[in-house]
């Protein structure tokens, strides 16, 4: 994409936060060039939180982010949506702390994005290219950052039940491969842990509609929509966390057993550091192209 975006008309939508149980509207909106993403909360007199690494709160079991005290919470699944079909600003209006759910997975938000349609400004996109390798590492799980020309992801999972085992994903993200591969992929969690998720006051607004469930079988009567759908959905998880960099990504991103804890320390490295990457515009990443092709 050449030129930054917005959204062309408003969309809503309504539901419950999967971890506060609490009901929520929202409505996106389009933003001017160079907005970014930001949350308004119209329930505190429209108090904004941007969509920005710096506002990171929280990435236990979700992505929050907190400004003057004023939280939103799970933010990744929508930020996924926007980061991967090219929505650059956008103001989203929350009535609530908490992002509702929807069904679990990024696919209603997608349907909301094309339901909108998109515009494109005479602003020129501006990426952030990694320059050189990037990785953060913590008891036996990693995630890496590589230098490449494009934005591809490599996710490697594990959990312990028969019916999940290892699955590896390995693509370069676009919006119609994302839209049709990572967003309908689904929130997923374990019988067993139930009671204590929500002993810490988490999955409050969980249910089969909106998560896959595993027991001694899988819980959900409709079955899966991927035979790798949790490694998917980590996939999408793992960009919305991604795009609080708040530029579009080239890189090579290597994700083994990562979760938004380390998603979140990875984006903070990197921009802790200016050496690691350098922004340049479409025009910019389009004659470099020429020139290695010429050379």
């Amino acid at each position: 994409m050449r030129f930054e975006t917005t959204l062309h008309r408003p969309v809503e939508a309504a539901g419950v936060g999967l971890h506060s149980g609490v009901p929520v509207k929202i409505r996106i909106l389009p933003a001017p060039p160079s907005t970014g993403i930001v949350f308004v909360r119209t329930d505190l007199d429209g108090f904004q939180v941007p969509a920005s690494w710096r506002h990171v709160a929280r990435v236990s079991y979700a992505t929050s982010l907190m400004r003057q005290g004023v939280l939103i919470s799970t933010t990744e699944h929508l930020l996924s949506v926007f980061y991967s079909m090219g929505v650059d600003n956008a103001y989203v209006e929350i009535d609530n702390l908490e992002v509702p759910i929807l069904d679990g997975s990024g696919l209603p938000f997608v349907e909301m994005v094309r339901e909108a349609g998109l515009k494109t400004y005479r602003r020129l996109r501006r990426y952030l290219r990694i320059r050189r390798p990037v990785t953060v590492e913590d008891r036996g799980r990693r995630i890496s950052i590589l230098p490449a020309e494009s934005f591809r992801l490599s996710c490697d999972v594990f959990f312990n039940h028969p019916l999940v085992g290892r699955q590896t994903l390995e693509m370069e993200v676009t919006p119609e491969r994302y839209a049709a591969e990572i967003a309908p992929a689904r929130t997923f969690g374990f019988e067993h842990e139930l009671h204590q998720m929500r002993d810490m006051g988490l999955i409050r607004g969980a249910s089969l509609e909106n998560a896959v469930c595993f027991g001694e079988r899988l819980l959900n009567p409709e079955g899966l929509r991927f035979p790798d759908e949790c490694c998917r959905h980590k996939a999408l998880d793992l960009i919305g966390d991604l795009a609080l960099i708040g530029r579009p990504l080239l890189g090579h991103v290597v994700a083994e057993r990562a979760g938004h804890a380390m998603h979140a320390a990875l984006v903070k490295r990197i921009m802790s550091d200016p050496s690691l990457y350098e922004i340049l515009s479409f025009d910019q990443l389009a004659s470099r192209v020429v020139s290695a092709l010429v050379s």
